[in-house]
C-alpha cells in the first residue's frame, strides 16, 4: 500500500511540474506594454504642471510690473 501511495505522489508531482514548466510555457510571447492615456503618463503630467506654473508665474510678474508702473506714474504727477 505504501508503494502505491508513493507512486501516486510521484505521478502527481511530475504532472504538476509538467503543467508549471511544460512546453506550452516556453512559447509565451511577452505581453505588449499597456498603452497609457495622457492622464496616466507621469512625464505628461509633469510637463503640464510645469507649464501651468510658468504661466502663473508670468501672470504674477506682469501684475507686479503693472502695479509698479502705476505706482511710478502716481509719484510723477
Amino acid at each position: 500500500m505504501g508503494r502505491v501511495l508513493i507512486l501516486v505522489l510521484i505521478v502527481v508531482a511530475i504532472y504538476l511540474v509538467w503543467k508549471a514548466f511544460g512546453p506550452q510555457t516556453w512559447d509565451r510571447t511577452p505581453q505588449a506594454p499597456e498603452i497609457k492615456g495622457p492622464d496616466d503618463d507621469e512625464e505628461f503630467l509633469w510637463e503640464l504642471e510645469k507649464k501651468h506654473f510658468k504661466e502663473m508665474r508670468a501672470r504674477q510678474e506682469a501684475e507686479e510690473a503693472e502695479r509698479e508702473r502705476r505706482r511710478r506714474e502716481g509719484k510723477e504727477r
